[in-house]
């Protein structure tokens, strides 16, 4: 595995590397079919480089927390649009989301807007994005964007519970600023049928069902 990584990180220039050596044995008489090989080897090396990219390597500084080498890795991206267009997808959404954790929502948006239009190779991914899309409308205060956004985020399918909750709560809310008060309370049954943990969308929960069992529908 790390070997393959380390292949993985250097490919580029062993290509060229490969490519100088093939050049090399050509100029002392070797023919090129002998050579045929290196120059093969190489320009898979060379492309797999442009069109699949060192999307790979992020995984481990992922899982370990690691968003400074996280960030290099695809700032060593040269040229973004000609990677494969799931791969592109993929490199959008964590540029995406590292925008979100740097509180830069306007470069957020534009990236997880460009992996949405190029489609999620997994659903859920793609859902994820569309519901931090939602999000940031509604934070905007553009309700009837934040909702066709939240509501493709649900038909796609959302990766877990705890933001499945969160766009029905978000829902919701949404419904009942419209006063369409059964509406909302269907929203509210999924939102607590998605029985989330963490604290804060479980104080949003219990707050919501103060004042929702009052209202008519």
């Amino acid at each position: 595995m790390k070997f393959y990584n380390i292949i993985i990180k250097y490919r580029f220039w062993l290509s060229l590397i490969l490519i100088a050596g093939g050049v090399a044995l050509n100029m002392t008489g070797t023919g090129f079919w002998p050579t045929f090989p290196i120059y093969f080897v190489a320009l898979i090396g060379l492309l797999s480089h442009f069109f699949i990219g060192p999307l790979r390597l992020i995984q481990e500084p992922m899982e370990s927390g690691n968003i400074e080498e996280v960030e290099r890795i695809l700032n060593g991206i040269w040229f973004p649009n000609l990677l494969y267009k799931p791969v592109r997808s993929t490199y959008y959404t964590i540029k995406g989301n590292l925008a979100m954790m740097k509180q830069d929502f306007d470069s957020a948006e534009k990236h997880l807007k460009k992996s949405t239009e190029l489609g999620s190779p997994m659903p859920e991914a793609e859902g994820a994005n569309k519901l931090q899309l939602g999000m940031m409308a509604m934070q905007k205060g553009d309700l009837k964007q934040g909702e066709n956004y939240i509501r493709a985020a649900i038909r796609a399918g959302i990766p877990d519970k705890e933001s499945e909750a969160v766009a029905y709560l978000t829902m919701c809310q949404i419904f009942m600023n419209k006063r369409e008060f059964r509406a909302a309370k269907d929203f509210f049954r999924k939102a607590k049928a998605c029985k989330p943990t963490t604290k804060q969308v479980v104080d949003q929960i219990k707050e919501v069902e103060k004042y929702i069992s009052r209202v008519p529908g």
